[in-house]
């Protein structure tokens, strides 16, 4: 398969992300204090709602990452259109979304810039995980019917 040292890159690169990911949810409770001594007083003032956003945020961005590892694997293994990577990229898109709304929420109570860039990109991420699951479900369709007609 042309392009093998980048798929391993990203395979890597994903579950590097995957690890580092857990590490930084975890420390979550810790790091958030830490930020709101130091950083702004508000994040200190919205210590448990900022703690319960972000901490969701990050298990969203787990379930993203972790469905992406599952589909980088489907394409080292040849398989690429098959239901299984449809269904991960309905989960990343319900995901997503899920970010989207948590940031949104967010806006009102600490609104930065940011905060509204994230909800953008957040949007539109899961509009292109539901895009991109319809595709892959109709190219799953034409393959099908083309292994029936060999």
């Amino acid at each position: 398969m042309k392009g093998n040292g980048i798929i391993l890159f990203t395979k890597y690169l994903l579950n590097f992300m995957f690890c580092t990911g857990i590490l930084v949810a975890a420390s979550l409770p810790f790091t958030l204090k830490v930020a709101g001594e130091y950083y702004s007083e508000e994040l200190e003032a919205h210590y448990i709602s900022m703690l319960f956003i972000f901490l969701m945020s990050a298990i969203c961005g787990l379930v993203i990452v972790y469905q992406l590892r599952k589909m980088i694997g489907t394409v080292i293994g040849r398989n690429c259109f098959s239901d299984v990577n449809t269904k991960s990229l309905r989960i990343m898109e319900a995901a997503a979304f899920l970010i989207t709304v948590l940031f949104f929420i967010k806006l009102f109570l600490l609104p930065t810039p940011a905060t509204f860039i994230i909800v953008l990109t957040f949007f539109i991420a899961g509009l292109f995980s539901h895009v991109l699951s319809l595709v892959f479900s109709e190219a799953i369709k034409y393959k099908e019917e083309n292994d029936l007609t060999i």
